[in-house]
């Protein structure tokens, strides 16, 4: 049993070790690519996007499709740079709950089809980088490294 325990769990949990900042990473370049490109695309057909929200039922559609957008674009920007991770994970976490709700709440017929949504997965993601943070390879974590260096510098003084 002990070997099987060596094997199947503490072997993988030490490689899992040495790879800690890589799921960070491949989040946030895949997200942050995806949404940053959608905010452009968004900003560059604010009528359109306008348009859309209506249809939704979203209120103030005439300031919240600019203010989606530039979420989107931002918030993509920043995912990539490993930037305010926290708070741009939240925001477009918010984002997919406000697209599930009023772009696809209609469709949802079985918690498959939830969990099926594009915008779900996203939002699964979105969670893990509010929650987890940026990763190793980040401007948050050299800001944080940083900071912290700074404040024992002050503190030895």
């Amino acid at each position: 049993m002990n070997l099987l325990n060596q094997w199947l769990i503490e072997w993988p949990r030490r490689v899992a070790d040495h790879l800690t900042w890589l799921g960070p990473l491949f989040a946030r370049i895949v997200v942050g690519w995806v949404f940053l490109w959608s905010g452009w695309g968004k900003l560059h057909n604010l009528p359109l996007v306008t348009n859309n929200f209506v249809d939704w039922g979203i209120p103030a559609p005439h300031l919240l499709a600019p203010f989606v957008s530039g979420v989107e674009f931002f918030g993509g920007l920043f995912l990539l740079l490993g930037l305010l991770t926290r708070i741009s994970a939240g925001a477009l976490g918010i984002t997919m709950i406000v697209a599930i709700k009023s772009a696809k709440w209609a469709d949802v017929d079985s918690l498959e089809t939830l969990l099926g949504f594009d915008e779900t997965e996203y939002l699964a993601l979105f969670l893990w980088l509010a929650i987890a943070g940026a990763g190793a390879l980040s401007v948050d974590h050299f800001l944080e490294r940083r900071s912290k260096s700074g404040a024992r510098a002050a503190a030895v003084h």
